[in-house]
C-alpha cells in the first residue's frame, strides 16, 4: 500500500515540474515576441560593431 502512495507522489511531482517548465517556456515566448524587434536591432548593432 505505501509503495502505491509513493509512486503517486513521484508521478505528481513529475506533473508539477512539467507544468512549471511549460509556464516558464510560455513566459519566455511571450517576452521574446514582445521584445522581438528591439532584440533584433540590438543584435544587428552588436554584429556590426564586431565587423560581421
Amino acid at each position: 500500500m505505501s509503495r502505491t502512495i509513493c509512486v503517486r507522489c513521484s508521478g505528481q511531482g513529475l506533473v508539477e515540474y512539467s507544468l512549471i517548465i511549460l509556464l516558464v517556456a510560455l513566459v519566455v515566448i511571450v517576452a521574446l515576441q514582445a521584445l522581438g524587434s528591439g532584440l533584433d536591432t540590438f543584435y544587428q548593432s552588436v554584429v556590426a560593431a564586431f565587423g560581421g
